[in-house]
């Protein structure tokens, strides 16, 4: 038992090195723009660039529509499924995992060829239509994590109860929806959002082909251009990332009191 505990410490702690070591070493080297001493310039000329502000503020309001749209397509189609259709599960539990298998470049390539200027319904020949566009990519990228965790979160509620007692008293769908499902798998829906947030803000390949304004694009143009700023912006990225990860962390402590309250 004792040897046991002490090979479990040593694999965590080689664990840890191998993952905190080069964050450590990339910390170190962000703080070296100024030649002989330790100091944040890199990241006050990072925070301080008015295209890291505008890139930044992009992705976030495209983050947050992404948001909306995934949790007004997946909490609906989630509850209904395992509501009325159940024998649909393994098909659309298929359907959700296909952003994991088809890549992006082809999904973002594909929106191209088929809503280009020449096409019927030309949304990329507007910014607006092409923010539109990557809104409904990101939420598509988006949509394996947000369907699992509002499915999860839906498995640990008694939905048939809730709907028929709803339906009792009156409640059309939209109020079963908006004001008895959506509360009990709030922790569950917040969880699909912090990572979707995540992944819109870093990511690269659709906002650049899209030539949208986005995070992503900037990070690549700031790493083959310039030396202490990308290591200052891996740093932040890293930072935002893993402060959504740990935003989940601390819900899922408060998910099983919350998702089985009364109503």
């Amino acid at each position: 038992m004792r040897a046991s505990r002490i090979w479990a410490w040593v694999t965590f702690g080689l664990g840890a090195t191998f993952f905190f070591l080069p964050l450590i070493a990339t910390f170190e080297f962000s703080l070296r723009m100024k030649r002989g001493v330790y100091s944040f310039e890199a990241y006050r000329s990072v925070i301080g660039d008015t295209r890291f502000q505008e890139t930044f503020a992009y992705s976030v309001t495209v983050a947050v529509m992404t948001i909306l749209l995934g949790v007004l397509l997946v909490v609906p189609t989630a509850y209904w499924i395992r509501l009325r259709m159940p024998h649909l599960r393994p098909v659309v539990e298929f359907v959700t995992l296909l952003p994991l298998i088809i890549p992006a470049i082809v999904i973002v390539f594909g929106y191209i060829r088929m809503y280009g200027s020449s096409s019927p319904l030309p949304f990329l020949a507007t910014r607006r239509g092409t923010d539109v566009l990557l809104v409904i990519g990101y939420a598509t990228l988006a949509l394996p994590y947000m369907y699992r965790a509002v499915d999860t979160g839906l498995r640990t509620i008694d939905v048939r109860t809730l709907t028929e007692a709803a339906q009792i008293l009156g409640a059309g769908w939209a109020t079963i929806i908006g004001r008895i499902i959506l509360p009990n798998v709030l922790i569950a829906v917040l969880s699909g959002a912090f990572l979707t947030f995540a992944i819109v803000i870093g990511e690269f390949t659709m906002a650049s082909l899209l030539n949208a304004p986005a995070f992503g694009p900037y990070m690549q143009n700031i790493g083959a251009n310039r030396a202490y700023e990308p290591a200052a912006l891996a740093i932040i990225a890293f930072v935002i990332t893993w402060a959504c990860m740990g935003g989940i962390q601390i819900l899922a402590r408060f998910a099983p009191r919350s998702a089985n309250r009364p109503n």
